[in-house]
């Protein structure tokens, strides 16, 4: 099998810790390395985050590097209302296994990129701090990515203001840099990933699967869902925004997409951070990423647990 090298730079997060549960039960995919960004919860815990989760997936020996810890103009906002104190509230993670490095987020890519005979996948499922930041020092490096597949913005609705989501609008002036740099894209925005929703019947299902990973992931959902079960969202279940990036990857048959130019709006109130989705070709540019659109949503739920019960051969 052909694996397809990627790294992850993410900001874990509970939608982050399911993507990198995919990833890691994923024979498909060779996991370079994690770098995490400043996003769902502080700096230093998004990175705890990273590292103990691959503790509890026994897989120690993938580089873990932490990035900015702010984006690049404004302040950090963070997500503690929907992640808990720790960013993964829900469950007890071990403690962290993996080495210490000395690497910032963008060197470890750098590192990474520049080892590799192939091109590299960056998945990128938090703010886009690193990213922008790695191809502003190291531009020569931009050739060995194969593309950037990211979850954020939106066609349509925001979850931060009426059409900011959240990732971008931590980091707008960061997300509008990767974006006009002229790398391949793939976007999962909120149109999609509101689709993308487990429901209560099939994360109990999950509840029953008899390894430690997937016992994670339940108490995980189970905390996701205090938040995204209120009224005001009128979800029937949990939408899971990050692992629309992996599913799409490992089986890109579940979903519809169109090709259009995006860009990021940076000023205004009541726009800032907006994705702004070209469907008519009204401005007549590149049309520069692939914008995933709909999601079987069945068929992407049975996808992560069948992941997650893969986790009976892997860990101990």
């Amino acid at each position: 099998m052909t694996k397809t090298p990627i790294i992850l730079d993410c900001d874990p997060g509970h939608d982050d810790a399911l993507a990198l549960m995919m990833v890691i039960a994923s024979p498909e995919f060779d996991l370079r390395a994690v770098t995490t960004s400043a996003g769902n919860q502080t700096p230093d815990k998004t990175f705890d985050n990273a590292c103990r989760l691959l503790t509890l997936m026994e897989r120690t020996d993938i580089p873990v590097a932490s990035g900015n810890k702010k984006p690049l103009l404004q302040e950090l906002m963070i997500a503690d209302a929907v992640h808990g104190d720790t960013g993964v509230d829900g469950t007890v993670l071990p403690k962290s296994e993996i080495p210490a490095t000395n690497l910032t987020a963008i060197e470890l890519i750098a590192e990474t990129l520049s080892k590799s005979a192939e091109k590299v996948t960056m998945v990128v499922t938090g703010p886009m701090t690193n990213m922008a930041l790695f191809l502003a020092v190291y531009p020569e490096l931009k050739s060995k990515i194969e593309k950037i597949v990211f979850m954020g913005g939106s066609t349509d609705v925001g979850n931060v203001k009426p059409g900011s989501e959240f990732n971008i609008a931590v980091d707008p002036e960061s997300a509008k840099m990767v974006l006009n740099d002229s790398i391949p894209l793939v976007m999962a925005g909120l149109n999609l990933t509101h689709q993308a929703q487990i429901l209560d019947a099939e994360i109990e299902e999950i509840g029953k699967i008899n390894n430690k990973v997937a016992q994670s992931a339940y108490g995980l959902l189970k905390f996701y869902g205090i938040y995204y079960g209120q009224e005001k969202w009128g979800f029937q279940g949990i939408p899971l925004h990050d692992p629309c990036t992996i599913a799409w990857m490992l089986q890109p048959e579940l979903f519809t997409s169109g090709h259009y130019h995006v860009d990021v709006e940076v000023n205004g109130d009541l726009t800032r951070g907006e994705t702004i989705v070209d469907k008519f070709d009204l401005l007549g540019l590149e049309k520069n990423t692939e914008v995933l659109l709909s999601i079987d949503r069945t068929k992407f739920v049975e996808l992560l647990i069948s992941k997650l019960k893969k986790f009976d051969e892997l860990v101990g």
